[in-house]
């Protein structure tokens, strides 16, 4: 049995081929699943309806799985307010995990990489809120 929260066979599968520096994109429901993301991803679709899952809840879930050792989000443009999900990624991620702000065109580039082992689709409504993380090494334990 499982010690931590995330139990989606898919997930774990991808999580456990993933290595140190390895990615994983947290995707909102605007975002272009089938053109920006890396060509060896593993896609699971978790937006079973608008508004569930969100990507904090997912976010939630991984945390508590694997290592993470930075982050990207996608940063609007600046004469838009820095969303409000932002301050919630900053609650949710580890203490001191440096976090990337990349605009719209970057971030896709940064999502298409080959090293983006998992992409998660859900059904966050929120704009701008897609998060690229980095995995780091797990701690001997």
């Amino acid at each position: 049995m499982l010690r931590y929260t995330l139990i989606h066979p898919e997930i774990l599968a991808a999580l456990a081929s993933a290595g140190h520096g390895s990615r994983v994109l947290i995707a909102d429901g605007h975002y272009p699943f089938a053109t920006a993301a890396g060509p060896n991803a593993t896609h699971v679709f978790l937006n079973l309806s608008p508004g569930k899952l969100s990507v904090t809840d997912v976010l939630t879930a991984l945390v508590d799985a694997a290592p993470i050792e930075a982050a990207a989000v996608m940063q609007p443009p600046p004469d838009q307010p820095t969303p409000e999900i932002f301050a919630e990624f900053d609650d949710l991620l580890p203490a001191g995990t440096p976090v990337e702000h990349l605009d719209r065109f970057d971030f896709y580039d940064a999502a298409k990489t080959d090293d983006v082992a998992l992409v998660i689709a859900t059904g966050e409504q929120r704009t701008y809120a897609n998060l690229l993380l980095t995995l780091g090494v797990a701690s001997a334990g």
